[in-house]
């Protein structure tokens, strides 16, 4: 376990956003636990909030199994809760939720989203909002299983035919329909 953020990032770190429920839809949980598998099979490490049960747990569960480094960052104040997974490759305690995501973006070298609720969704916009601004240089890719990302496309087209939200910006948003098209176009 580590406490300190200044922990050397290896090459090929894939952060992975995902829901602490499974959902109503038994693929989300095969869908994650592929993606795991094949992080550990190809880049080799999986950043994400080092919960333990849902689709966190799947896909840590399919990096885990098959020999993947698995980076788990999550807040002192889920550790108290019990919301930590036990047998992470490395454990990273935060003092809160801000200092969380900056370290699960310092570490990626690209962003996955599957399905989630709102954290997840907080998650996926803080990044891209860093993305847009220039914060970083990295691509950011919704694992659309089963169409679960459809609604918030629609929103953020939405948003461009508004006038709030530019082609630059939405492109930004990179869809996959399998978790291996997701990870090649997360790691570009």
């Amino acid at each position: 376990m580590s406490n300190a953020a200044g922990q050397v990032r290896r090459a090929g770190s894939i952060t992975v956003f995902a829901g602490a429920a499974a959902g109503i839809d038994d693929r989300w949980a095969k869908t994650a636990y592929e993606l795991g598998r094949l992080i550990a099979q190809g880049p080799g490490t999986l950043v994400f909030g080092a919960g333990g049960t849902g689709l966190m747990g799947a896909v840590s569960d399919g990096a885990l199994d098959h020999g993947g480094h698995v980076v788990g960052v999550i807040p002192e104040s889920m550790i108290e809760k019990e919301w930590a997974r036990p047998d992470l490759t490395e454990l990273i305690v935060t003092d809160g939720m801000h200092e969380r995501k900056k370290i699960m973006a310092s570490r990626a070298d690209g962003f996955i989203c599957l399905p989630g609720g709102a954290g997840t969704l907080e998650e996926l916009v803080e990044i891209w909002s860093w993305v847009n601004l220039g914060f970083l240089d990295s691509r950011i890719v919704l694992l659309d299983d089963n169409g679960f990302w459809q609604p918030l496309l629609e929103l953020v087209q939405h948003f461009e035919r508004s006038e709030f939200l530019g082609e630059q910006t939405r492109r930004q948003l990179l869809v996959a329909e399998d978790p291996a098209e997701a990870l090649v176009m997360a790691l570009g």
